[in-house]
C-alpha cells in the first residue's frame, strides 16, 4: 500500500489558507489552517470580536452611534479627571514630605548642637575630676606655716 498525497493551497476571503489534500484514492479534504496571507508571516492575531468591525460601515447619524460616543466621552472625561486628581494628590504629598524633611533637618541641627555642648561639659568635668584624683598610696600632708613654730 503506497500512500501518495498531493496538496493544493488556496486562500479564502477571510485570509485563511485552506489546504486541499488528496490522499491515496480518497476525495478532497479541506483542512483549514491559520496561515498569514502576508509574505512576512508575522503580525498580531485579531480577536473574533474585532474582525467584523473593520469592514462594517458606521452610521454616524444613528442613535446607537451617538450613545456610544457620549458614553465614551464621559468615560474619557472621568479618566482624565481621575488622572489629574492623582497628580494633584501626589504633588500635595511631595510638598508635605518636603516640609517634614525640613523640620527633621532643623531638629537634627539642634540636637547636634546640644550633643556638642553636652560633650564639652562632660569632657571639662572629666578633666577636673582627673586633676583632683591622686594615685592611691600617696598621701599629701598639708603643712600650715602658721603652726610650724609652736
Amino acid at each position: 500500500m503506497s500512500k501518495t498525497s498531493q496538496q493544493n493551497t488556496a486562500t479564502d476571503a477571510n485570509g485563511v489558507s485552506v489546504i486541499h489534500t488528496q490522499a491515496h484514492s480518497s476525495g478532497l479534504q479541506q483542512v483549514p489552517q491559520l496561515v498569514p496571507v502576508s509574505p512576512g508571516g508575522g503580525g498580531k492575531a485579531v480577536p473574533p470580536s474585532k474582525q467584523g468591525k473593520k469592514n462594517s460601515f458606521v452610521d454616524r447619524n444613528s442613535d446607537e452611534y451617538r450613545q456610544r460616543r457620549e458614553r465614551n466621552n464621559m468615560a474619557v472625561k472621568k479618566s482624565r479627571l481621575k488622572s489629574k486628581q492623582k497628580a494633584q494628590d501626589t504633588l500635595q504629598r511631595v510638598n508635605q514630605l518636603k516640609e517634614e524633611n525640613e523640620r527633621l533637618e532643623a531638629k537634627i541641627k539642634l540636637l547636634t548642637k546640644e550633643l556638642s555642648v553636652l560633650k564639652d561639659l562632660f569632657l571639662e568635668h572629666a578633666h577636673n575630676l582627673a586633676d583632683n584624683v591622686q594615685p592611691v598610696g600617696t598621701e599629701t600632708t598639708t603643712t600650715n606655716p602658721e603652726n610650724n613654730g609652736q
